[in-house]
């Protein structure tokens, strides 16, 4: 079976997290930058969930999981120490169409959490099919050691960019071609910025070619 890799928009969306300990603490930290409505669901939680509880960071509810937590759930992540309590909550999730996730427990998931390198808005996920998660660990570790510490930075430069470029030319091949090239530049927030300069010039330069230094 071949996974299809994609990334999920979850702002506002409701997720439910069943655990409180070490095992579910790390999907909720996961979870908390993509903006989703996380309750957590467990009778008891470890001092960091409690604190993001009273931060209000997400919603904790301190009890024996239900059935009806899956109400106009999302997704759902089974992660406490008991197997049967994961396998019940899976079970449930997937009678109702939701998707979910059983921690450490590949059979029972409808999607895995892959191993991510972060840069800002880059994220690079890696995936092994479940098959061995500290390659997957490992990947990441050498990829992450390889690219520039500040190259999220240069991203969020290259979108403002890269707006302002869609917004000042039509769609077709010049545009298109403008933009790969762009993505192989260094960029600078500078007015004399040689790449501003390049995506901001008149069309009539980029078809003759004319490129500043």
């Amino acid at each position: 079976m071949s996974l299809f890799p994609m990334f999920l928009k979850l702002e506002g969306r409701s997720c439910l997290i069943v655990g409180a300990g070490s095992i579910a603490f790390e999907k909720i930290e996961s979870l908390l930058p993509t903006g989703a409505s996380l309750h957590v669901v467990a009778p008891e939680a470890m001092p960091e969930v409690e604190t993001l509880s009273a931060q209000g960071q997400i919603v904790l509810t301190r009890r024996e999981y239900q059935p009806s937590d899956l109400e106009g759930v999302f997704v759902a992540i089974a992660a406490t120490a008991t197997p049967a309590v994961n396998h019940a909550v899976i079970a449930e999730a997937r009678r109702r169409g939701i998707l979910c996730n059983s921690v450490d427990d590949p059979p029972y998931c409808d999607f895995y959490f892959g191993s991510i390198v972060r840069r800002g808005d880059l994220q690079i996920a890696i995936s092994t099919n479940g098959d061995s998660p500290a390659l997957a660990q490992r990947l990441r570790r050498e990829i992450d050691a390889q690219l520039p510490e500040d190259l999220g930075q240069w991203l969020e430069q290259l979108g403002h960019l890269r707006r302002e470029v869609l917004a000042r030319y039509p769609a077709g091949a010049e545009r298109k071609a403008l933009l790969h090239t762009l993505a192989q530049r260094s960029l600078c927030e500078a007015e004399d910025c040689p790449t501003r300069q390049l995506a901001l010039a008149p069309e009539a330069s980029h078809a003759a070619g004319k490129v500043p230094a």
